[in-house]
């Protein structure tokens, strides 16, 4: 099914297929529970493929699976600041669930950006393997497919936010870096596309806080720091998943 629907899932689940952990991802009972269980295991798989030693040092460059024929790799990151600074510029619950797990935790809440693209990224892998077979899904196990790629946008626009406001020369540095740059649209993109795409089964694979998460990440302040940041101009329209 992914060969015909969506190719770059297959690719990923052939690099990953000999994965000591890949199995333990996936219900083998029956189909349907198979096909809710993908959005974990791509999600997971993803973490492996990006997070190998050979494709990224933490905290130095990352390297990004984001389709069959397409990887982002070693993108210099620089370090950054302890994503948990971003808290004060959440004043909503929209996101509290994830708020608690990503940056209230003591240890999570210390991760730099790092962390936040590998979440992203892996959720904007997640989203699709579930959105693809999401006719045959009848339970809960990918409910929260669409708010884990909402809300990772909305923690790296804030991140962004942050870098400029407080750490003048750290946003020099990655500003400077135009495979950041590219990276963080391209993102930006994927995530619109896809939050599109699963649409239809909007019931099966987000809450109802989805539509107003979306509604933050594209904030006049939000989608003003993505173009300061890439340089693109990002569609507001109903092409978000274009540039204008």
């Amino acid at each position: 099914m992914y060969k015909r629907r969506w190719p770059s899932g297959e690719g990923l689940a052939i690099a990953q297929a000999k994965d000591q952990y890949f199995s333990q991802f996936v219900t083998k009972t029956s189909f349907n529970g198979l096909a809710e269980s993908l959005m974990v295991a791509i999600h997971e798989e993803t973490h492996m493929w990006d997070l190998d030693p050979s494709r990224t040092s933490w905290d130095v460059y990352v390297s990004a699976w984001i389709n069959a024929s397409r990887k982002a790799m070693k993108v210099p990151i620089h370090g950054g600041f302890a994503r948990r600074e971003i808290l004060p510029l959440i004043t909503d619950n929209l996101t509290k669930s994830m708020d608690d797990i990503y940056l209230r935790d003591q240890q999570q809440g210390s991760y730099k950006i790092q962390g936040v693209i590998a979440e992203l990224n892996a959720g904007l892998m997640g989203l699709p393997a579930a959105s693809v077979v999401a006719e045959f899904i009848q339970g809960i196990g990918a409910s929260n497919a669409r708010d884990i790629v909402a809300t990772n946008i909305r923690y790296l626009q804030l991140y962004l936010r942050v870098a400029k406001a407080k750490y003048p020369d750290y946003w020099a540095k990655i500003k400077g870096q135009p495979e950041l740059r590219e990276f963080v649209l391209v993102e930006f993109l994927r995530a619109a596309y896809w939050l599109d795409q699963s649409e239809p089964y909007a019931a099966k694979l987000g809450s109802a806080d989805v539509a107003k998460i979306v509604a933050k990440n594209y904030a006049p302040e939000n989608v003003a720091i993505i173009e300061e940041f890439t340089g693109a101009k990002v569609n507001t329209g109903t092409s978000r998943n274009c540039t204008v």
